[in-house]
């Protein structure tokens, strides 16, 4: 497909508020040994070495599991495994060590690449591994004894952080070491999982073969929360997937805030997933304690002691409980373990064709992790969905916010009539408008 000019402008421009976004965010991406064998491995590399250079701190973790079975064949030794995990022999952990560090080495090479007429042309991308997991032995589980396989003890956050300050990409391989010297086969996914949450990263994104997380039908679940994936655990048909399952519950229980998986087959699906608003493959949100929904009669409280220092302030207008009783239907809200953190109220001007995005609040306590824009997503698709052609808002003090979310000012011609006669003067409020 051949795009113009101008749709290239478009598409650097809507990308621009994400490139933003994810300037100096710690990303953690985990891929297994079967995506480094697919011919679209390449291109992964390419986009990887894109997210580098626009400032994104990346952390890669690999496994490795296809290519320790070809060398375990090839020594006709014997592949075996307890609940999907390899039992590492002194045989089985020489095949381990070879063939990390032959896929480490080929990663590096790609990552080094910088040929001309090539995506990585002039990158100079510098790639640091070694000791930074510190393992320990499995031990014996349900009588079986794994001896080299081991679990993650210590991630050397300080050592990682040093190199990503110093703008590396640091790769970690599916092994570990032990303050006696040993060497010990790990899990990829816990190598990857145990660091994201060391790390604190903003993300955990993990490559797999489908598009994403898809039902028994092979649809894409795009958007997902975390008390979904508990249910998911238990049936027969995500089996296969049960480990990247666990290790993105893992990942949001210990306040990852976003998960994501994408299609190691699919080109540029890393990039769509990340630059765009509809995505590649699936994000999984940590949603478990709090909801977004329609505010009911028993939520006048709660709402109440949201707006209050805030019309304390004169940042919005006085609203008593008998009107909010009268007008709760139009609110929609964030409830976090049952308490009311963020409201937003849509009047519709069905006539005019607009609809008025008023009383917008986020508890102080809970600012800064996007759920004003998430509340106003939902509130957009609601006036969408009830055929409104655009929003408007009355403001004061947060015009910049609204600026943000794509609003532009606007006069009181533009205000439906019944609004404009309903006006403050003394307020002498702004108006903004946004065209759905």
């Amino acid at each position: 497909m051949v795009v113009s000019h101008i749709d290239s402008v478009k598409i650097i421009r809507n990308s621009a508020p994400y490139i933003n976004a994810h300037r100096g965010k710690t990303f953690v991406l985990m891929f297994g040994g079967e995506a480094i064998e697919e011919a679209n491995f390449a291109n992964i590399i390419h986009d990887i070495a894109l997210l580098a250079s626009l400032g994104v701190r990346l952390v890669l973790v690999h496994g490795a599991r296809p290519q320790i079975d070809q060398r375990v064949a090839l020594r006709n030794l014997s592949a075996r495994f307890h609940q999907d995990i390899r039992i590492t022999d002194k045989q089985t952990l020489e095949c381990v060590k070879d063939a990390a560090g032959s896929v480490r080495a080929q990663v590096e090479a790609l990552l080094t690449m910088g040929l001309p007429n090539s995506p990585m042309h002039g990158a100079q991308i510098r790639v640091c591994s070694g000791n930074l997991v510190v393992a320990m032995p499995a031990g014996v589980q349900q009588g079986v004894d794994f001896e080299n396989t081991g679990i993650v003890r210590r991630v050397d956050v300080d050592g990682i952080n040093d190199h990503l300050n110093d703008g590396s990409i640091v790769l970690l391989s599916p092994m570990g070491y032990s303050a006696t010297g040993e060497v010990f086969n790990l899990p990829f996914t816990e190598v990857a999982t145990k660091t994201a949450i060391a790390l604190k990263a903003d993300k955990l994104i993990a490559f797999t073969h489908e598009d994403g997380i898809v039902n028994e039908k092979g649809s894409l679940l795009r958007n997902l929360e975390l008390n979904e994936l508990y249910g998911m655990l238990q049936r027969p048909f995500y089996k296969e997937q049960k480990q990247l399952l666990q290790s993105v519950i893992s990942s949001l229980e210990s306040n990852i805030s976003r998960c994501h998986c994408v299609s190691y087959r699919q080109d540029g699906a890393l990039l769509q997933e990340l630059f765009t608003r509809d995505g590649a493959g699936s994000l999984i949100s940590q949603s478990s304690y709090e909801q977004l929904r329609a505010a009911q009669i028993e939520d006048v409280g709660g709402v109440l002691e949201l707006i209050k220092p805030l019309e304390d302030k004169g940042i919005l207008v006085k609203r008593s409980r008998e009107y909010l009783e009268n007008e709760i239907e139009q609110f929609t809200l964030i409830e976090r373990d049952g308490m009311t953190i963020a409201c937003g109220a849509l009047y519709p001007y069905v006539e005019d064709g607009m609809g008025e995005l008023a009383c917008v609040a986020t508890h102080n306590d809970y600012r800064g992790g996007a759920r004003g824009e998430r509340l106003f997503q939902a509130i957009k698709k609601q006036a969408t969905q009830q055929g409104l052609k655009s929003i408007f808002v009355l403001t004061t003090v947060t015009a910049h916010w609204f600026l943000e979310q794509g609003f532009v000012e606007a006069s009181l011609d533009d205000l439906p009539s019944k609004k404009k006669q309903l006006y403050n003067f003394q307020r002498n409020s702004k108006v903004f408008v946004l065209h759905l």
